[in-house]
């Protein structure tokens, strides 16, 4: 079984009015996560990871002890964050479930300071990576980051919401204004109805 690009839940130009274009999702969608989902299909193929799920193979080839991490785990791991980054988004409006407003009140003092705290993680994350809501296993909800495709399953953690901060996701509409990309993002882009069913 090898993995196949979703379709954006959305049309290309979808949350242009909204601050990201057409051109850098056909960037980032048709190029960039079919790049991952190719390239992971190679990869895999004749491996002890071929029919595994997306899940099973990230946890399974990821190594905390590594600098850097093997090409199967970078791939895989970045196709499945873009398979949840894209539906994180949404081109409606999207009003903040009250479980979910009340449980980031609870664990941040405030919905602003939630923001405040994302946005940081985001734009403090040297290079390219992620910046994250986490559940921890505990069931707190805390702000993370984790470079290039590292996401929250390497640390047995429900990501909750996820911003891409590789070039690639903001350079077309922001240039090099990554925290004016990530306000947008949060002002803007959230699908805070997608983030609430997460919990």
């Amino acid at each position: 079984m090898s993995f196949s690009l979703p379709d954006l839940p959305y049309a290309h130009d979808a949350l242009a009015a909204k601050g990201m274009s057409r051109e850098t999702l056909e960037f980032h969608h048709d190029l960039h996560h079919k790049a991952y989902v190719d390239n992971g299909n190679k990869l895999i193929a004749g491996t002890e990871w071929e029919g595994k799920t997306l899940e099973a193979i990230i946890t399974g080839t990821y190594n905390k002890t590594a600098v850097a991490q093997n090409g199967i785990f970078n791939n895989i791991s970045q196709l499945w964050n873009h398979n949840q980054f894209w539906e994180m988004m949404g081109p409606g409006a999207s009003a903040m479930p009250g479980a979910l407003e009340k449980a980031l009140v609870e664990s941040f003092g405030s919905v602003a300071e939630f923001k405040t705290q994302f946005a940081a993680a985001g734009a403090g994350q040297f290079g390219s990576g992620w910046c994250w809501l986490v559940k921890d296993a505990d069931g707190s909800l805390k702000v993370t980051k984790t470079e290039n495709g590292v996401n929250p399953l390497c640390f047995g953690q429900t990501a909750l919401l996820g911003c891409d901060v590789w070039e690639h996701s903001y350079y077309i509409d922001y240039r090099n204004k990554r925290p004016a990309y990530l306000t947008n993002f949060l002002d803007n882009l959230v699908n805070w109805e997608n983030v609430a069913s997460r919990m």
